[in-house]
């Protein structure tokens, strides 16, 4: 995979959690007996199947991530079984990274070996915080030194590792989240996600807030940690290469990029989405699944997938998506490619103007747009204002928008 190539990637939802966090409205579910992870096995490669009829003209798979849910439920001997199925269905470049989710408690970290042995070479742990109050107001099953321990299990066992972390947590003062981030730092090896707490719709913790039983950060006392945030990474070497996303050169998470960069990716399992060229026509279809397990389930095992959506993207569409991602990135939109790809660029009046609102990096053009910290804080502004003056490439002369 070369520095900014896409790459081609497979991502795998395991759908199931051993308890639903109060601020998530991720696809998970809480089941009280486990799934029949033979027959879900079963399933998943039915449905990676029918992606490989579609994309069945493909460069090599560059990554493979298994997410949900909780993934570091299943058996090792699942996760082998679908690298093994993926391995038959395309080639995989021999420095694929293979990502698998886990929480940091210890039955989950028992079982790393065996997901190394399976061909996982990189692992994401959902930390989330390193007080044992915060784990228990978050909803976390495990302890702060339970994942201290797995942390540094995962660091001997596998070649790349992450971990991720939530801030703006409610009564969060930024003097308690430098001492959390620092301890963090001193653990950390190429890799740290750090989210900020967003209430979602539908979740108990949207309940709580509307309720008035939840105060979070306003917007002004969470734009301050968001700030304390990008300057202690930047010294440490770890700077943002995504808004929530921290590497050291080269410790960037390649799946995640393959989303940002607008690259091609299947997605199986409850609640999966993709985006695929097909293979007959070369038309970007953006695919979803259903998103409950069980319907997933007999889906796939009467029709062989569990799709329910497989819809052709315009070339607008496209432009508007491959602007969305890219700008989330440090390295921006290549220009080139978007005008190659869909036949459109943005109206250079509006870019213009964004780049006199210090919301995109002037010096980036035309070459790029790369958005400035400024302009990623108020991304969704940027981005509407790009789409919406997107024209054709052979039209550029037109009047300032």
């Amino acid at each position: 995979m070369s520095e900014t190539s896409p790459g081609f990637g497979v991502y795998i939802h395991w759908p199931f959690c051993a308890q639903k966090c109060p601020y998530c409205d991720f696809n998970s579910h809480v089941r009280l007996k486990g799934p029949d992870q033979a027959r879900f096995l079963a399933a998943y490669r039915r449905e990676l199947d029918h992606a490989a009829g579609i994309v069945s003209r493909t460069p090599a798979v560059t990554s493979i991530f298994i997410g949900g849910g909780t993934p570091s439920l299943m058996e090792p001997a699942t996760v082998a079984g679908l690298l093994d199925h993926i391995a038959g269905l395309w080639s995989v470049a021999s420095d694929a990274e293979v990502t698998l989710e886990a929480n940091p408690g210890s039955v989950e970290a028992s079982r790393f070996a065996g997901y190394r042995a399976a061909g996982v070479n990189r692992v994401s742990l959902g930390v989330q915080s390193l007080r044992d109050a915060e784990l228990r107001r978050l909803g976390r099953v495990h302890s702060a030194a339970e994942a201290r321990a797995a942390i540094d299990i995962a660091q001997r066992t596998f070649t790349r590792m992450s971990f991720d972390l939530i801030y703006a947590r409610p009564g969060q003062s930024v003097a308690e989240w430098r001492q959390e981030l620092g301890e963090a730092l001193a653990m950390a090896g190429e890799h740290l996600s750090l989210y900020q707490l967003t209430i979602e719709p539908e979740t108990t913790y949207a309940a709580l807030y509307a309720a008035g039983k939840l105060v979070v950060p306003d917007t002004d006392e969470a734009r301050v940690l968001y700030d304390v945030t990008q300057e202690i990474m930047e010294r440490a070497g770890l700077p943002a290469y995504e808004i929530s996303n921290h590497a050291r050169p080269g410790g960037e998470s390649r799946h995640n990029l393959t989303y940002w960069r607008y690259g091609s990716y299947v997605g199986v399992g409850a609640g999966a989405h993709g985006r695929l060229v097909r293979a007959d026509d070369g038309t970007r279809l953006a695919t979803a699944t259903q998103r409950n397990p069980e319907a997933w389930l007999a889906a796939v095992e009467t029709c062989g997938h569990g799709m329910v959506e497989q819809s052709v993207l315009s070339k607008a569409e496209q432009a508007d998506e491959m602007l969305l991602m890219g700008l989330r990135i440090r390295e921006g939109v290549d220009l080139k490619r978007l005008q190659r790809e869909t036949g459109l660029a943005p109206h250079p009046a509006a870019v213009e103007k964004l780049v006199r609102e210090a919301l995109i990096v002037g010096d980036a053009l035309p070459g790029r747009a790369v958005a400035t910290a400024t302009g990623r804080a108020v991304l969704d502004q940027v981005v509407t204002q790009l789409s919406e003056h997107l024209v054709p490439v052979a039209s550029r002369h037109l009047p300032a928008a």
